[in-house]
């Protein structure tokens, strides 16, 4: 699913009107599918108070205050009289609100006329996402603070109103906190992003009938993971395939106080269809692996506690590596990362401490094969490049640094952030709170690897890794509670991905 920025948004409004869609019927699809879902989610005991400015986001409400009254729900409809005239569109559903419900009508001029919030749901249709400046007029702030501050469920068309969707909100800007955002068309870039929960709440995207040629031509770099998209992925096994079909995995993992991260890593590598793979840890995890994972083939360091080296003839047997999970920085394995990288010339998973290895050593950086795979969190992902005030500039700092290296680094989030050497970013729409415990990225780590010696392409794995990963989490919620799941759930449930 394409996200795209709102001047093409607006771009497939028009380009659908222009091929024989009035403005007005396509309001009308716009503010039904918003009436459908308000009727779903609400019975007609609640209260709703629809606050309209007089845009065409105004006019959304309004269709939708037509709907909802003439289905016999309790509307109040407010109309904040914020400029001397009304959009076409809005003036056209205005008249006819007027005409068919005038008693449930109030024009609001100034703030001292505002009521305060008495319904249990308020919808927010005051302003669209075509906002290009914070909000300074007196009425319309007067109005965002009376919504944020009652008890009542808020519902928002499209985006919250005074939220920029395709560029950072500043902290101080008066915007609605939207428990939900109704998002006609298309999700918006801003919604991804863990700063602008507050304003957006949960959303969902709903179609509103623009037109599918202009949709297919919509250039974009930043989509959404949807099944569609993964669907043609999936690894077929035929009839006469064997172990050696499905490629052979190095998991460098584990120090002497983590060797549970590599046992996480292993046991998912192998849930996830790998054919063969060999886990490299210290002496000290040997008897762990050897015990735990029996469908592992073990290989022990010549240190105790830690790696420290990996012989170079033995490398050429593997189809990819992934070294981090619980490895810990110990300056000798540092230095065995080093020669390992200029060793092996295939596809590496970086996660963990290995991240924060190439992070202290960034000339390092240079010398990596080409579409590594980087498994960062926030933090790691700011030691690796540099700290940044917001999430925009953050990603963009990721397409850089995709580009630079020529890697694929998947920011793990709620929406997980995967982007690719050539710009684009894919953002995972399934997560779950759940997946925020102790050995998820090990997890994670484990599935990717095994994915690319599956064959896959390394931009292919880590969509998919991290949209199996997100699934498998939300099969173990079926058994599960968010506080109770733990990693060894979410490898368990792999089986039914």
């Amino acid at each position: 699913m394409k996200i795209p920025a709102i001047e093409q948004i607006r771009h497939c409004d028009q380009y659908t009107i222009e091929h024989g869609v009035s403005s007005l019927d396509l309001m009308e699809q716009a503010a039904g599918t918003c009436s459908q879902h308000l009727t779903d989610l609400f019975s007609k005991d609640e209260t709703f108070e629809i606050y309209c400015g007089m845009g065409n986001n105004g006019g959304d409400g309004l269709v939708v205050a037509i709907h909802l009254l003439s289905n016999e729900y309790h509307v109040k409809v407010i109309v904040l009289k914020h400029k001397d005239n009304f959009s076409d569109d809005c003036l056209a559903n205005y008249r006819l609100l007027k005409e068919k419900f005038p008693q449930n009508i109030t024009i609001i001029e100034n703030e001292q006329q505002l009521p305060a919030v008495e319904s249990t749901v308020v919808v927010d249709a005051i302003l669209g996402s075509g906002l290009n400046h914070e909000i300074d007029h007196p009425l319309i702030t007067a109005a965002i603070k009376n919504i944020n501050k009652s008890n009542a469920f808020v519902f928002s068309i499209d985006v919250p109103s005074g939220f920029f969707a395709d560029r950072p909100t500043p902290e101080k800007a008066i915007a609605v906190e939207a428990d939900y955002t109704h998002s006609l068309a298309f999700p918006k870039l801003g919604f991804m992003f863990p700063e602008n929960y507050r304003y957006v709440g949960e959303w969902d995207s709903f179609p509103i009938g623009l037109h599918p040629q202009c949709i297919a031509d919509l250039k974009t770099d930043n989509f959404c993971i949807t099944n569609a998209l993964v669907s043609d992925w999936k690894i077929v096994r035929k009839k006469f395939d064997h172990k050696n079909c499905f490629g052979h995995g190095l998991l460098i993992a584990g120090c002497k106080s983590m060797m549970g991260a590599a046992v996480l890593a292993a046991k998912s590598a192998l849930r996830s269809g790998i054919g063969l793979l060999t886990v490299h840890v210290p002496q000290i995890g040997y008897s762990i692996m050897q015990t735990t994972v029996n469908e592992a083939i073990c290989d022990a360091d010549d240190n105790e506690n830690v790696f420290t080296d990996m012989a170079f003839k033995h490398l050429s047997k593997f189809n990819a590596i992934a070294i981090g999970p619980g490895l810990g920085t110990d300056r000798q394995t540092a230095q065995g990362l080093k020669k390992l990288i200029a060793d092996f010339g295939g596809s590496f998973v970086f996660d963990a401490d290995a991240i924060n290895i190439l992070a202290d050593n960034k000339t390092w950086l240079e010398f990596i094969p080409p579409k590594c795979i980087f498994t960062p969190h926030i933090k790691e992902f700011e030691r690796l490049t540099k700290k940044v005030s917001n999430s925009f500039e953050r990603m963009k700092l990721q397409k850089e640094f995709s580009f630079k290296h020529n890697a694929i680094v998947v920011l793990k989030g709620a929406h997980t952030c995967i982007s690719l050497p050539n710009g684009q970013c894919f953002f995972n729409m399934n997560g779950h709170p759940c997946l925020a415990t102790a050995g998820s990225g090990d997890v994670l780590t484990g599935i990717i690897l095994s994915l690319l010696c599956q064959g896959m392409k390394a931009e292919q794995a880590s969509i998919m890794g991290v949209y199996m990963h997100a699934q498998a989490a939300n099969h173990a919620m079926l058994h599960q509670s968010e506080v109770s799941l733990i990693a060894t759930d979410i490898i368990e449930n792999l089986k039914f991905i």
